[in-house]
């Protein structure tokens, strides 16, 4: 269906992620949305590779995007912009639609129900302060890092980067193994990985003692060998230490974290630990 979203890698030839982003097929076209940090090297990835192609690519510098997510986010968007009540209302989740300059897609990276919505640069202040007018209070990096961290939710750089493949970093779901022939990019060094045993795996990690788990900590597995720490917080939700950890992939249920020169006894888990507002895991 038109503005159906996809959250995909782009690879590299040796399978590492160049970038994680969302996909939506238009009519007869398609939007992408990177990561901000990456915009450089993406571009270039992307204008090498379509050369092969009769396309074109085009960046859009002038347009700006905000995301609204909460139990409450699509109904306070409407109210901001009551002219769009109906195409909001009846976007499915993972959809994203055009109005004019203006696209309103129901995706997130919060683990929420909400809103990302890509706004002409110069009207994105205004559409801002109508949101805070409305009763919506503006959210730092440092909360939305919780809350993608509590949806299990990768963060580029830190759980995944161009040395770590898709089958490393809770990304196999991504992989379109069929048709047998489409040969995507890194497509050769993936099933050779596969072959060959993947040497590790991205986990969820839970401390339900003191103490938080931090990005790059060392995680002790007994009997099999050593990970690190990607991502680490205190989580508000459930009120300790949750973290993703690049492990052994042996690894089972049971793991030791260095803290303080202490190793502290913690649970693997599977992601996400939390879906909206409620506890999930195990």
């Amino acid at each position: 269906f038109t503005g159906k979203a996809l959250y995909t890698g782009m690879l590299n030839e040796e399978g590492g992620v160049i970038d994680d982003l969302i996909v939506y097929k238009m009519e007869g076209w398609y939007r992408t949305v990177v990561n901000c940090g990456t915009r450089e090297k993406d571009l270039a990835w992307m204008n090498k590779q379509i050369e092969a192609f009769d396309a074109t690519l085009t960046e859009r510098p002038e347009l700006a995007m905000v995301a609204v997510q909460g139990p409450n986010a699509i109904e306070k968007v409407k109210q901001v912009r009551s002219e769009q009540a109906d195409l909001i209302s009846e976007l499915k989740v993972f959809q994203g639609l055009p109005v004019g300059e203006w696209f309103y897609a129901r995706t997130g990276y919060t683990g929420e129900d909400g809103l990302e919505i890509i706004v002409p640069a110069a009207e994105v202040a205004e559409f801002w302060d109508a949101l805070i007018a409305a009763g919506v209070a503006p959210t730092g990096l440092g909360a939305r890092d919780t809350l993608r961290l509590e949806a299990g939710m990768n963060l580029y750089g830190n759980d995944m980067d161009d040395s770590i493949s898709p089958l490393q970093a809770g990304m196999g779901w991504t992989i379109a193994w069929e048709p047998a022939d489409r040969d995507f990019i890194g497509r050769k060094a993936l099933e050779a990985q596969k072959a060959a045993g993947v040497p590790s795996k991205l986990v969820g990690i839970v401390l339900e003692t003191r103490g938080v788990m931090r990005s790059h900590q060392k995680v002790v597995v007994e009997g099999i060998g050593e990970g690190e720490i990607t991502s680490g917080t205190f989580s508000p939700t459930l009120q300790h230490s949750i973290a993703m950890a690049r492990v052994p992939y042996d690894t089972g249920s049971e793991c030791n974290i260095e803290m303080r020169g202490k190793l502290i006894p913690a649970r693997v888990v599977k992601m996400p630990f939390v879906r909206n507002g409620k506890k999930v895991f195990e």
